[in-house]
């Protein structure tokens, strides 16, 4: 149950993260909402997202692993149909320039705004299950 509670409140804190970070994800509702889109990624992440993996078991071998982002997409995508509140869009992403190292700005389409999105949770998520680990 402690395993759960911790994943929960750990999604809570990554999505709400994400909604501040990226312009591209928002929701409606309030702390509700996020408590639901919380609870319905930790379930995602035990029920769907293992019988997922094992689906593209094969792809995700032959590319030695590198398939795997495709399966934090999906599930986030199944946490924006199961939570209709939360909502990811297209978004720009401003460029920036910093000693000679430029970054264009970019205007991201709906698959790369889930790509981006779902790379920012899974990092997080790593990260604050790690220290919460040690």
């Amino acid at each position: 149950m402690k395993k759960y509670l911790r994943l929960f409140l750990i999604n809570l804190g990554t999505i709400w993260l994400a909604t501040f970070l990226l312009a591209g994800v928002s929701y409606q509702g309030g702390f509700k909402t996020l408590a639901l889109a919380a609870l319905a990624l930790t379930v995602i992440n035990f029920l769907i997202r293992p019988l997922i993996k094992i689906l593209l078991l094969p792809i995700n071998l032959l590319t030695m692993g590198m398939f795997r982002w495709v399966i934090n997409v999906l599930s986030l995508y199944l946490l924006t149909i199961v939570v209709p509140q939360i909502s990811i869009t297209g978004f720009r992403l401003a460029g920036f320039n910093y000693q000679g190292f430029a970054f264009p700005s970019l205007n991201l389409s709906l698959f790369w705004a889930f790509v981006i999105t779902s790379f920012l949770i899974s990092l997080t998520t790593t990260l604050l299950l790690w220290l919460a680990k040690n």
